[in-house]
């Protein structure tokens, strides 16, 4: 499934090599409907909210750095019946575009590259449930949405925001759980995120799935898509995809480690795209009051929904 919207490193350096520094690095936030999103998609809005779906398309939906990549890549590979050769055709922005993105020209929006990808599609998206194009669930899409605990979405938060010269500047780890947990991030708040697809989960054809139970116990949790998506695969073939999407396995990928994106952009030198990709690292960075805080957050904005996160396994 080659792409004519490809591009290698070198033309995304060449190409970013001309840009104006205001074009690439840090950019701002801009509220759209309540929720802030980087300038560049708020200015295109309407290419978004008007995105035509098409009834075999697999819409993948995380919060960012809840294992986007991880569960884009399972799902490719199920997808391909387990022939694991075709998800090497190119990086997995391409054979998964990602819906809101609009880099600047002449690199493909996400609209664009959707619309020249064959179908089926999978599309990416870091979109709350609100903010979601009506035709999505006109289509009857079938959505995989995969969460991760608050505490260790935060700290992926942190290291990517760092790397990602994109991103607003995280500041401090001090000061960046304090606007993590007010929300004050690229598309929006973590609760809001959570519980409005939890809660939108059972109006339309879509599976919720958790970080922490595909990390205890990965074959299960790959049942659980196989089967969503329609697909009777044996465990031998189950197996192998097991085994091409370990942490260990994609970190050296260059089809999933993002190693295609130019340092100017993904600065892999100060954090690794994929960095341990573990449950219960956020151990290492919270201080016990900054525990505690999230902790009283989380029991006050959960009171109501019967939605459970596990911060260890």
């Amino acid at each position: 499934m080659e792409q004519d919207h490809q591009m290698t490193k070198e033309d995304f350096e060449a190409t970013f090599k001309k840009l104006p520094e205001s074009a690439i690095f840090r950019l701002p936030l801009s509220l759209v409907h309540g929720v802030p999103l980087m300038k560049p998609i708020a200015d295109q809005w309407e290419r978004v909210e008007t995105f035509q779906a098409r009834p075999d398309d697999i819409f993948i939906v995380t919060y960012p750095k809840a294992g986007t990549t991880w569960i884009q890549e399972i799902v490719d590979s199920i997808m391909n019946d387990g022939d694991l050769e075709k998800n090497m055709r190119a990086p997995t922005h391409v054979r998964s575009p990602f819906l809101e993105l609009f880099p600047p020209p002449p690199m493909p929006s996400g609209v664009d590259a959707l619309n020249i990808t064959p179908s089926p599609r999978l599309v990416k998206t870091h979109l709350p449930y609100k903010l979601v194009p009506i035709s999505f669930w006109e289509k009857k899409c079938k959505t995989i949405y995969f969460a991760r605990n608050l505490k260790d979405n935060a700290v992926s938060c942190y290291f990517f925001d760092q790397m990602n010269k994109s991103q607003p500047d995280p500041g401090t780890w001090d000061e960046y759980v304090e606007k993590y947990l007010k929300g004050e991030m690229s598309w929006g708040n973590w609760f809001d995120h959570v519980i409005g697809w939890w809660n939108a989960k059972d109006k339309h054809d879509i599976l919720y799935i958790f970080y922490e139970d595909m990390k205890e116990d990965p074959k299960r949790e790959m049942r659980k898509v196989t089967k969503f998506l329609g697909k009777n695969l044996s465990e031998e073939v189950l197996d192998k995809i097991f085994h091409h999407t370990t942490f260990e396995a994609m970190k050296e990928n260059p089809m999933a480690n993002y190693s295609t994106v130019p340092n100017i952009v993904f600065d892999q030198t100060i954090s690794p795209f994929m960095r341990k990709g573990e449950v219960g690292d956020w151990m290492n960075y919270f201080t016990e009051s900054q525990s505690k805080m999230f902790d009283t957050e989380y029991e006050e904005r959960m009171k109501g929904t019967d939605l459970k996160f596990r911060t260890t396994i």
